[in-house]
Parts: structure tokens; C-alpha cells; sequence
């Protein structure tokens, strides 16, 4: 899967997990800072995207600190899914 792809279903996927019923993909942008003010995000969400992580892409993060480097943006988690990402 190419990166730009990636992204649109990471947007869904987040949007689905995390239950942000007011955000459409479109309204977040690759860089917006999913723990700023404008999701109003907390540890649980962040539990919930290290689920989605796990769950849609085989990626278990052990590590909290790892976690709040790749759960910062669509960017970082994309990267991130596309350096680790379990082949099926």
C-alpha cells in the first residue's frame, strides 16, 4: 500500500476507533497534532490508536515512549506502519 492511500484509511480508521463523529478523513490534515486541541485526545485514545495499530497492522508497541513518537500525527503513524507493518 502506497503512503497516500495509507493516510485516507488511517484517517477513516482513527475517525471509526476513536469515535469522532464530528470529523469527516478530509478535516484532518497529514499534519495536525492528534493530541493538540483541536481532537481533544487523551490516554485512552491514545490506548485505543495503539489497538487500531495492533489489530489492523500486526504493530504492538511495547514501549510507551515509542508510542508518543508515532501516535503524534497521520504523517508519523503512516511512517511508522510502513516501516513495520506485518506482511499477511
Amino acid at each position: 500500500m502506497k503512503a497516500a492511500e495509507l493516510k485516507i484509511k488511517l484517517k477513516e480508521q482513527i475517525i471509526e476507533y476513536l469515535n469522532l463523529l464530528d470529523f469527516t478523513s478530509e478535516d484532518i490534515d497529514d499534519e495536525d497534532q492528534l493530541f493538540g486541541p483541536k481532537f481533544d485526545l487523551d490516554s485512552i485514545d491514545a490506548l485505543e490508536l495503539s489497538v487500531l495499530l495492533e489489530r489492523e497492522y500486526g504493530i504492538k508497541m511495547e514501549d510507551p515512549a515509542e508510542g508518543r513518537k508515532v501516535l503524534v500525527t497521520v504523517n508519523t503513524m503512516t511512517e511508522y506502519i510502513l516501516a513495520n507493518k506485518k506482511e499477511a
